[in-house]
């Protein structure tokens, strides 16, 4: 009953979390969803693999649709004996996005709990963890997988510092479980950030276990992270072991060729150059956003109102006031050196002034942990801004340049500063009058201060964008001095908004040391003061407008087909369509038809390298040996067009020649005059040796016809007088993909850069391709007798645990 009890506080804050997260997408009750940019492109990228799966119930691991053909490991593949995928789904009970909400509130929760805050505190500190503008936006626009693994990182710190405290068993047990929610989540960038911040907490830890000369401990503690890690990585085997193999095959892998589209030598062997890497570096300047949320114009889609300089102007110029609103509503009022920025980055000033009253009230040395991580993704955060420390990472610490928009490396920042704001919140409490006091007006003039700086600054700003050139062009030079009226504007107000809830939050406890308010009364309503001045700008970007949330119907079916899309898709045959408009990123084509586009962060290399080096420059040839039959393109009015190409190679076809060539620089220079129809190439380092030699025998009634279609087995007939070699119209992926002819392997060969090729004996034969990747079998088996040890591991502890607690 004892225990039962205790439990109390925690249902009703998991209650609380529930329904916040629910009354914030409220929407999702009436049976709508949220419309989200990136997830629209997921959709067309996938529906492929969601049509085959609902219909066979069989996971097909690879797309035609997108990129000419890719596997699905990072389109929401589901992996055998994924148990940990299971608990995942089991936590994410609510309907999205509130399931992700609700997460970041659970994982913050905990790590406040074990940091020893009260339930009360902990529960207004993981809302305003949740409720922090960027957690919310991308939320927003739908980069679900980035949040996903982002609400489980408090829970891996949590474990992490639990162990260290030796605590092994429940930090163990917890670490293990959450790094491999972690880990399942599958957003290494965010994982990636979140191991560079417990390399900092390791490191205090083990020197001061080696300056106390604690070796025994510290060999348990290595032992515990070895087997909760071991454990949380092999549950994720399958998905780890599938990415590693697929990056290889990504843009995300370094090229092999070693010069530009434009013939001049590649200068950097990365697999992303530096710019790209860095584009969205975040201002230093622009860092006081955290504090102030106006301070750079918000975002590149602001609403102004009708009280703007902007409104006001556009309508005394006679444009009708209904136009203008629409407008000004969407106003490019952000003017930091970040290419586009859908909100700024604010943690709430009541947040920061927690924050710095940490620094008078506590005393464990965690907070100078706490503050190291902020400072340290503060810094890279600013990319570019502050190059000395990003070219160091970029070059020489392992697989930091594989990620790029560095700014968001301050989801560290955000995590450390609001865990130790609320540690300062709750030590404060627990102060005498005399050091109250003494925190609480230090407190107070270091923040009050900053936003006065703040204010008295504004004059040396001059709320010019790199982008005004073009709106001067656009709309006149006029709207842009109008424009920098409202940047400064929203600068000010947003400065004085600040100062207003630091002024509330100072006053509620200043009447809370003096003794006229009673501490739980100020914990309420300072903690009410912090979730609102979150929510209230949260809600500028993340509404609940009809343009947010739709009809669930709309949101599955995000696509409606075009005239064009309707002729292409009235032919049964199989083929694949290029849409001009977008080039390699329009996922919409993918939603009705065979793409050699998409939408991806890591897209096929080569066929990425192809579109850059020869589709961009309007080699047709390239298109039909790609089996490119329709061309969609915009009329002048902007209506799509549906392109017959009749020159289209088809699935297969017999050439009379393969071209060997010893590299990728050469294979890829001969495709800029290859007969696709009659030639092939073939590139191999064995070129000097003569090792490969194949016959190209052919008549002119020699055909290789596709008669069965599934994405993971395709099936052909050919027809030769003559041994032959056959490209076929398929991405060559190295793993997975088997070939057989009449029933007997055969070996599957790269040609024509992105294509497969293979040598067919005279006669008729059925040609099968079947995909039946060795990676997904290995992975699920390592999964599998993980996900059992994890079992058996919690299930001792829970018994150990039980059994220490007896005794005491």
């Amino acid at each position: 009953m004892k225990n039962l009890k205790a439990l109390y506080p925690h249902l009703l804050v998991l209650v609380g979390f529930i329904l916040v997260a629910l009354i914030y997408f409220y929407p999702v009750l009436q049976g709508n969803k949220i419309f989200q940019s990136d997830i629209v492109q997921y959709t067309g990228m996938a529906k492929e693999q969601n049509d085959f799966r609902k219909e066979s119930n069989e996971e097909p691991y690879w797309t035609n649709s997108a990129f000419g053909g890719m596997p699905t490991y990072q389109l929401g593949a589901k992996y055998p004996n994924d148990v940990i995928g299971m608990l995942d789904d089991a936590l994410r009970f609510l309907p999205r996005p509130a399931d992700y909400l609700f997460l970041y509130f659970l994982g913050f929760y905990i790590l406040l709990i074990v940091l020893k805050v009260d339930p009360l505190k902990a529960f207004f500190g993981a809302l305003a963890f949740g409720l922090s503008t960027y957690l919310i936006i991308i939320l927003g626009v739908g980069h679900n997988a980035k949040a996903h693994a982002i609400a489980y990182m408090p829970m891996v710190v949590a474990g992490v510092l639990l162990v260290f405290q030796r605590k092994y068993i429940i930090g163990g047990l917890l670490t293990m479980v959450a790094a491999a929610l972690e880990i399942n989540a599958n957003h290494f960038q965010m994982t990636y950030y979140l191991l560079l911040l417990l390399v900092i907490i390791a490191v205090y830890y083990i020197v001061i276990a080696v300056k106390n000369k604690e070796f025994k401990e510290l060999g348990k503690i290595i032992g515990v992270f070895a087997i909760a890690g071991i454990l949380a990585i092999g549950a994720n085997a399958t998905n780890l072991m599938a990415t590693s193999e697929y990056a290889k095959f990504s843009t995300r892998n370094n090229s092999e060729l070693t010069f530009n589209p434009d013939g001049s030598p590649k200068t950097d062997s990365n697999a992303m150059s530096y710019d790209y890497i860095t584009e969205y570096s975040y201002g230093v300047a622009e860092s006081l956003n955290l504090i102030a949320p106006g301070l750079f114009g918000g975002s590149n889609n602001e609403n102004l109102g009708i009280e703007s300089e902007t409104y006001q102007n556009f309508v005394a110029q006679g444009y009708p006031a209904d136009q203008v609103q629409g407008f000004v509503e969407h106003a490019p009022a952000y003017w930091g050196n970040q290419p586009i920025v859908a909100a700024p980055a604010y943690i709430g000033v009541v947040v920061f002034f927690f924050f710095v009253m940490a620094f008078f009230v506590e005393k464990r040395n965690i907070k100078y942990l706490f503050l190291a991580g902020a400072i340290f993704s503060l810094l890279l955060s600013w990319g570019k801004n502050f190059s000395f420390l990003t070219d160091f990472f970029i070059n020489y610490i392992p697989f930091y340049n594989k990620f790029r928009a560095v700014s968001s490396i301050q989801v560290i920042l955000e995590l450390c500063i609001t865990a130790l704001a609320i540690v300062g919140l709750y030590q404060f409490f627990k102060q005498d009058e005399k050091v109250k006091w003494n925190a609480l007006w230090k407190s107070g003039a270091i923040t009050f201060g900053l936003l006065v700086i703040l204010f008295l600054i504004k004059g040396m700003f001059a709320f010019s964008s790199a982008n005004d050139a073009m709106y001067a062009q656009a709309y006149g030079d006029d709207f842009i001095r109008t424009l920098k009226i409202d940047r400064a504007a929203l600068y000010t107000s947003d400065v004085l908004r600040s100062m207003l809830f630091v002024g509330l939050t100072f006053g509620v406890l200043f009447l809370f040391v003096k003794n006229l308010m009673k501490e739980t009364t100020a914990i309420i309503i300072v903690g009410v003061l912090m979730v609102f001045d979150l929510f209230m700008v949260d809600k500028r970007y993340v509404n609940n407008n009809p343009d947010q949330f739709r009809s669930a119907r709309e949101v599955d079916m995000p696509f409606t087909p075009s005239d064009a899309d309707q002729i292409i898709l009235a032919d049964t045959t199989h083929f694949r369509v290029f849409e001009v408009e977008g080039g390699m990123s329009n996922a919409r084509t993918s939603y009705f038809h065979k793409s050699i586009g998409g939408y991806h962060a890591a897209k096929p290399r080569r066929m990425q390298q192809l579109f850059d080096y020869q589709i961009a420059k309007n080699n047709v040839r390239v298109l039909n040996m790609l089996n490119v039959k329709y061309v969609i393109q915009s009329d002048e009015n902007g209506q799509k067009l549906a392109l017959t190409n009749p020159a289209a190679n088809g699935n297969a076809w017999f050439v009379e020649k393969v071209k060997i060539v010893k590299s990728a620089n050469e294979e890829m220079k001969a495709l800029d005059s290859l007969d696709t129809k009659n030639e092939a190439t073939f590139s191999t380092p064995l070129y000097r040796k003569g090792v490969y030699k194949f016959e190209t025998g052919k008549d002119s009634l020699s055909t290789v016809q596709l008669v069965s279609y599934k994405p993971n087995h395709l099936k052909y007939i050919s027809n030769n007088s003559k041994n032959g070699f056959a490209v076929f119209s398929e991405m060559y992926y190295k793993n997975g993909w088997k070939a057989t002819i009449d029933g007997k392997d055969a070996r599957i060969h790269n040609v024509n850069y992105v294509l497969r090729g293979l040598e067919i004996p005279a006669g008729k034969h059925t040609i099968e391709f079947k995909f039946e990747p060795e990676v997904i079998k290995t992975g699920s088996t390592i999964a599998l007798f993980s996900s059992i040890g994890m079992l058996i591991l919690i299930g001792a502890g829970v018994y150990l645990e039980r059994k220490k607690k007896t005794e005491a």
